[in-house]
Formats: structure tokens, sequence, C-alpha cells
């Protein structure tokens, strides 16, 4: 028979258990304590050291800012994401099929890699000029320049993860007559997921890119509009507000990505 004691003990602690904060909750509330934190520096360091608002303007100066003109900047935002994302989804699926046949057929990879990598050699602010002024100042040529910028290094990084796969492998799939198909998408595939996944974060961030530097070759809408405007009128206020818009799609980008990652590459440490 165990004693009170042991009970209340063992009553503590299956409390204990009962009331732990789920892991995603438990980094989610650090995340905004970091971001309060940061606020909370820059905000005292501002008034502390004296800057001068030209140079680094009051956080709370650009939160109001922004806030006194939320129209502009919500359109804004969901111009520069709808292009982003057309720009990353069409350069990622177009990056992995390119991996995929360039693994296949080698004399395909030896005659067009080549091309890749010049391309990629052009500045984007050159490559940008053609493309606006092929399709004109639409929202398929801002997403065709976050598409440029996307696809290479997944079209890279799908060629080199496919390339890490075991030939042991691959040999004892085909001894059980498994099909190229079937050694695509239950073996290969699933093998240069992680490295995959490293090139699509790196896409986020450069689609983003992309979308806002198209954006600089005239538009009435988005980010890049935002932060042009602003620096011909030398508003510093309304460019920090741009570049917190910019960061704030940019992180969350990244973040779905990694989550991403973290559900579907299940079994790599990598994160």
């Amino acid at each position: 028979m165990s004693s009170p004691a042991a009970t209340s003990i063992g009553g503590g602690r299956a409390a204990a258990r009962s009331i732990t904060m789920p892991d995603p909750l438990r980094k989610l509330i650090r995340l905004l304590l970091g971001l309060v934190l940061a606020a909370v520096i820059w905000e005292g360091a501002v008034l502390l050291f004296g800057i001068r608002p030209y140079y680094l303007p009051r956080l709370s100066t650009i939160l109001m800012a922004m806030a006194a003109t939320p129209r502009a900047y919500v359109d804004g935002f969901l111009r520069t994401l709808a292009e982003t994302l057309i720009g990353f989804a069409s350069g990622g699926a177009f990056g992995v099929l390119t991996g995929v046949v360039f693994f296949r057929v080698r004399a395909l990879r030896e005659m067009i890699f080549p091309i890749f990598v010049v391309s990629q050699t052009i500045p984007v602010i050159a490559f940008g000029a053609l493309v606006v002024l092929w399709f004109g100042n639409t929202l398929l040529a801002k997403a065709i320049i976050a598409f440029y910028l996307t696809f290479f290094p997944v079209t890279v990084n799908t060629l080199l993860g496919l390339e890490t796969v075991d030939p042991k492998q691959v040999a004892l799939m085909r001894s059980f007559g498994a099909s190229n198909r079937q050694l695509l998408l239950c073996l290969q595939l699933p093998t240069a997921l992680p490295q995959i996944f490293v090139a699509l974060r790196l896409a986020a961030s450069l689609s983003l890119v992309g979308a806002i530097v198209g954006e600089w070759f005239g538009d009435t809408t988005g980010l890049g509009v935002l932060l042009l405007q602003a620096m011909f009128t030398e508003n510093v206020v309304a460019i920090w507000g741009a570049l917190l818009a910019a960061a704030l799609l940019g992180t969350g980008f990244y973040a779905v990505i990694a989550a991403l990652e973290r559900r579907l590459v299940f079994w790599s440490a990598e994160q």
C-alpha cells in the first residue's frame, strides 16, 4: 500500500506532465519574446544614444506611420506575396523536374547545364529589364523574375541529392523488379529531399528578392513600389516601414518552408 506522501509526489508529477506546453507553442512563445526584446532594444537604443531619425527612426514611429496608411502596406504585401508565390512554385517545380531529367539523361545535362550556369551570371537588374520590356509591368513579369532566381539552386540541389543515392539500394530494388518510376518515387526523390529543401529554403528568400526588384521597373502596387517611392522622397520612416513588411513576408515564407521540411523529411536530422 503506497503512503500518502508517495501518492502526493506521484500526483504532482502527473500534474506537471499534464501542463507541459506543446513544443510548437513553446517555440512560438520564445519567438514572440525574442521579437519583444528586439523591439525594446531598438526603441531604447535610439533614445539612449540619441540616434538621428535620418539613420534609424524609433520603432514606434515606424509602426505608427504604417498604421496611418495600412491599406498601402496591406495591398503591397499581398501583391508581392502573389508574385513571390507564383515565381517560387513554378521555379521550384521546374528545378526539380530539370534536376531529374539531368540525372536521367547525362548527355542533355552536358549540353544544357552550362547554359543554365551562364544565365545565372546575368545580373537580375539586366534580366528584369528585358522581362518587363517583353511582358510589361504585369504580375507575370515579376513572377518570371522570381522564377529566374529560384529554379537554378533547386535544379543543382536536386541533381546533387539524386546522385547521393546508394547504388546498392538501387540494385536491391531492381532485383525485386522495381521500374524506373518506382525507383524515382520510392528511393531517389526521398533520398534527395533534404538537399531539395535546402535549395527551397534559399529560394524562398531569392524569389522575394526577384519580386521586389521586378517592381522597381514600374508598378503601382507592391513592397518594392513602396520602397522606391520612399527612396525618391527621402522618407526614411517609410523606407523602414517597407523593409519591415518585406522582412515579415520573407521570414514567414521561410518559416512555412522549414515547417514543411520538418513534416516531410522527418527522418533527416538536418534543420
